[in-house]
């Protein structure tokens, strides 16, 4: 399906956590290290940028915290957008909150922004252009978040939030993400079946059991 000339989608990429689990060779543990864990030759987040630039979003703003400065000397950017969560210790919904705040603050007429979480290396463009396929095809005012459903696993990222749904994450609090605002509104939600996988990468041995190179 052509994507509609005025429906415009973001990718927020949320890249400010913490370590707290031993971390992929990427230059010991420290916080934010794991973004920067090298697989096939290349940093975890600057394969899902990779990933997310196929897409071709709007525009790609990418939430940075703990670690940040390393992060921005290690990456080749191109047109992304950086912001700072300067309390990345509140947890991610912290960091869905000034990704959030950003985006309304822009002066483009955004109609959505994908939740990418910067430590799932086996994002796909595709997945992104099913769910916004299927996004273009909603009215916003009966359903206002997408969400994939991969055949073996119970992973729901990246969440697509249309612009109705952006108030949600003003109700979070601590180190949670959309989850239980998703499970409490079901009726606001599509899920759309996607191929593929999306694991989060915590340790040397997840990168082992995907069959990455670190």
């Amino acid at each position: 399906m052509a994507r509609p000339a005025s429906f415009l989608l973001a990718a927020d990429v949320l890249s400010a956590g913490g370590q707290t689990k031993a971390t992929p060779r990427s230059g010991g543990g420290e916080p934010g290290a794991k973004l920067l864990a090298q697989i096939d030759g290349e940093p975890m987040l600057a394969r899902i940028l990779a990933e997310v630039r196929a897409f071709g979003p709007a525009l790609t703003l990418v939430v940075l915290g703990h670690g940040a400065d390393e992060i921005e000397r290690a990456l080749a950017w191109t047109d992304e957008i950086r912001v700072r969560n300067h309390e990345p210790e509140r947890g991610l919904s912290s960091s869905l909150q000034v990704g959030i705040d950003a985006l309304r603050a822009l002066p483009e007429p955004l109609d959505g922004a994908f939740i990418v979480l910067g430590d799932q290396p086996r994002l796909e463009a595709g997945t992104m252009h099913a769910l916004e396929a299927a996004a273009a095809r909603l009215d916003p005012a009966d359903r206002s978040v997408i969400l994939p459903r991969y055949p073996a696993e119970e992973a729901r990222n990246p969440v697509l939030l249309l612009r109705p749904a952006w108030s949600w994450v003003d109700e979070l609090e601590g180190d949670h993400g959309l989850g239980g605002l998703i499970d409490q509104r079901p009726d606001q939600v599509l899920i759309v079946a996607v191929s593929g996988a999306m694991p989060d990468i915590d340790t040397p041995s997840d990168l082992e059991r995907l069959g990455l190179r670190s």
